[in-house]
């Protein structure tokens, strides 16, 4: 369940960071708003999540997660560069969180 949690988390990590470009630096009203929702969804997630899992393992899937989801939604939305260096990267980050995932352990 802690691991759901830290899933879930690195999705709304990947909201947060788009509708903080959306935002334009807090001067448009509704993205700021769901930056916000999803800042607090995602760290309070995050935070509950930490209760059971140890912190380096949790911490780098989330983030994982939150990296290669915005950037693929850069890329697929936002009209962000597409390229092969930057498709197999991505690929690493999803490799190696799956990698982490699967090492972590429950206390």
């Amino acid at each position: 369940m802690a691991w759901l949690l830290v899933v879930v988390a690195g999705v709304l990590e990947t909201g947060f960071a788009v509708c903080l470009k959306l935002s334009h630096g807090f001067t448009r009203l509704w993205p700021t708003v769901a930056f916000c929702a999803f800042a607090l969804g995602s760290f309070g997630l995050l935070t509950m999540a930490l209760k059971k899992l140890d912190v380096g393992p949790a911490y780098a899937v989330w983030t994982g997660i939150g990296a290669a989801g915005t950037a693929i939604y850069g890329m697929v939305f936002l009209g962000d560069l597409v390229s092969t260096l930057k498709i197999v990267s991505i690929t690493f980050v999803i490799v190696g969180v799956i990698g982490l995932q699967l090492s972590g352990s429950a206390h």
